[in-house]
């Protein structure tokens, strides 16, 4: 008897070991996330973004809990709380009449608003959900700094960079095709006028030889009309010696 409740021990001690296991599991699934750090400037507002992934459906009794930790400082106070479909925000603190709740727990987000910025603000933000029975689980936080005008990140020092490089680079090319242009207007321009200039000089060239060439033959006329008046002119002596000497 002493030896089968010995033997059965290990088996119940193992079962309760799965048994807890079963029934922890889905309590360690919930998890939250928040950006790590926000930027915003003064008199602005900031959207505080925070989601979450649950192993179990969307519980009417989920809850999310807003906390705000000023920096230097190590007190924390809760400032906003949404529990059964109803939103508690804090209108006592620093952020009374400031807060909005813009989040929507079945789309698993529980984000919120904060309105009129100050440099006051300045802390961090922790936001934690809970999904009964899906209640274990880790919080996430957010570091908010608020500055009189926006800090200017590396990230858009190098996309200005690289902006004025392209800028200047379609500058050059646009001035490049411009100046190729009108060379080729220019040239273009200069070639039709040599072409006139060789067209008109054909041309006088064309006229002064038919004219050299109208002078010799009227001197060749001429000289052919006078040949033949003298031919027929002939002189009377020798006619009148050839008849007397018949």
């Amino acid at each position: 008897m002493d030896s089968l409740s010995s033997s059965r021990a290990p088996c119940c001690l193992l079962g309760l070991v799965v048994l807890s296991a079963l029934t922890l599991s889905p309590a360690l699934a919930i998890e939250v996330y928040t950006d790590r750090e926000i930027h915003g400037t003064v008199g602005s507002k900031v959207h505080l973004s925070c989601t979450f992934w649950s192993s179990e459906w969307i519980s009417d009794d989920i809850s999310v809990s807003w906390q705000y930790q000023p920096d230097n400082s190590r007190d924390t106070y809760s400032i906003f709380h949404y529990n059964k479909g109803q939103a508690h925000i804090d209108d006592t603190g620093i952020f009374k009449e400031r807060i909005e709740w813009v989040g929507y727990p079945r789309n698993k987000d529980g984000s919120i608003v904060i309105h009129n910025l100050d440099y006051v603000d300045n802390g961090t933000f922790t936001c934690d959900v809970k999904n009964p029975p899906d209640v274990v689980g880790k919080s996430s936080y957010v570091h908010l700094l608020v500055f009189d005008k926006g800090p200017v990140r590396a990230g858009m020092i190098l996309g200005i960079i690289i902006g004025a490089a392209l800028g200047l680079v379609i500058l050059v090319a646009v001035l490049a095709y411009l100046i190729r242009y009108c060379w080729l207007r220019r040239q273009i321009r200069v070639q039709r006028e040599l072409s006139a200039l060789e067209r008109g000089k054909l041309h006088k060239l064309s006229k002064g030889s038919k004219g050299g060439r109208q002078t010799p033959l009227l001197s060749m006329l001429d000289q052919t009309r006078s040949f033949k008046s003298s031919s027929d002119k002939k002189p009377k002596g020798i006619g009148d010696s050839r008849k007397d000497r018949k």
